[in-house]
């Protein structure tokens, strides 16, 4: 299937690795010009390299620190530069710590707000305009199946991602007029590093083996394993493309079938 975004400049932040990884593999071949950022150098000039490889795209690949706002700006201005302008925008941070209420200080309150919501926001802010004069764009957010149902000892990022769902529900309607969508996928258990991290501070937690917890884990889900960061990526790059016109301000899981609800 033909996605009609051949030539378009996407721009996914944390992208070196996981989801933010494969979702640049997706838009790089479907022929975008995709722009990659991530916080360590050396990952990220290896992945770029590697999706050049693979994909014969054009890939710039810029060092940001997601949690900064001059970095985000600089991002977007080198590939405003680089490539004229931003077409698709995935906004995507690592997840904060792991943690209760009373475990956490107030600079770990700031540091995940400042990494996973305002992420978004500066992100949403430095593409729009650029969207907008190129006649319309699309964005998608990188969340979390917590959204949905919070995650035990996830606090930061069960309230933090709750409110890049706001925005993306206030977004869809207030860019509409300007051929601006704006979604959200919600991943599941999705076989990444940081999926396998949260299991290990579970398992030391509980002071139970890590392969009962990973056990535990599939047995949730209905298909019965863990979902692959190239299955969320396929979705992203759909809910990009111009197959995806009449979908705006929706929050879709890919999970599985993880999720109990019914809304």
């Amino acid at each position: 299937m033909d996605l009609g975004i051949r030539g378009k400049v996407a721009l996914v932040s944390a992208a070196s690795q996981g989801m933010g990884r494969a979702t640049a593999l997706a838009l790089a071949r479907e022929g975008c010009k995709v722009a990659i950022c991530a916080r360590n150098q050396g990952p990220l000039d290896a992945a770029a390299e590697s999706l050049r490889k693979e994909t014969g795209s054009e890939i710039l690949a810029f060092r940001a620190d997601m949690s900064r706002a001059a970095d985000i700006g600089a991002f977007v201005n080198a590939t405003t530069i680089s490539f004229g302008g931003v077409d698709l925008l995935v906004t995507n941070a690592g997840g904060p710590p792991t943690g209760q209420l009373e475990a956490l200080t107030e600079d770990q309150w700031s540091q995940a707000y400042e990494l996973t919501f305002q992420s978004a926001v500066r992100l949403a802010r430095a593409c729009v305009p650029s969207m907008r004069s190129r006649g319309g764009g699309s964005i998608v957010a990188i969340t979390s199946i917590s959204v949905k149902q919070p995650i035990e000892n996830l606090i930061l990022s069960n309230t933090m991602r709750a409110a890049v769902i706001g925005l993306v529900k206030t977004l869809a309607r207030e860019l509409a007029a300007n051929h601006i969508r704006v979604n959200a996928v919600a991943p599941g258990w999705i076989a990444t590093d940081r999926l396998m991290e949260l299991m290990r501070v579970r398992s030391e937690r509980e002071k139970r083996r890590f392969e009962d917890i990973v056990a535990e884990g599939i047995a949730e889900v209905p298909l019965g394993r863990f979902g692959e960061p190239q299955e969320v990526a396929d979705f992203i790059a759909f809910l990009l493309s111009e197959r995806a016109a009449y979908l705006t301000g929706n929050i879709v899981q890919v999970d599985g079938g993880l999720y109990r609800g019914i809304q």
